[in-house]
């Protein structure tokens, strides 16, 4: 109980506070960053509920999808790619759809 505890508890609250920062510091409204950040996670924790991983991926947007399939290169850090993937300029789903 207390490494779940731990890991879910402490990591999803350092994953929506590091996505907030990340996408403030890309030019998002906060009050838009802070719903992205927060309140998707629920629909996001709902889909995986109710259909598993699986489910999720089959469920959300293609831009979604390559964020959570794309490996990251081992000790690249996450604020990093983020901020990547938060600047249209750098997001490649982006590029192959215009």
């Amino acid at each position: 109980m207390f490494g779940e505890q731990v890991v879910l508890c402490g990591g999803l609250t350092e994953l929506i506070m590091a996505g907030f920062e990340t996408l403030v510091d890309a030019g998002y409204q906060p009050e838009s960053a802070y719903f992205e950040c927060l309140h998707e996670v629920k629909l996001i924790v709902d889909l995986m509920y109710e259909g598993g991983i699986a489910g999720m991926r089959f469920s959300i947007s293609d831009t979604a999808e390559y964020g959570d399939l794309t490996p990251r290169a081992p000790g690249r850090n996450r604020r990093d790619a983020g901020r990547d993937a938060a600047d249209p300029r750098r997001d490649p789903v982006r590029q192959v759809r215009r």
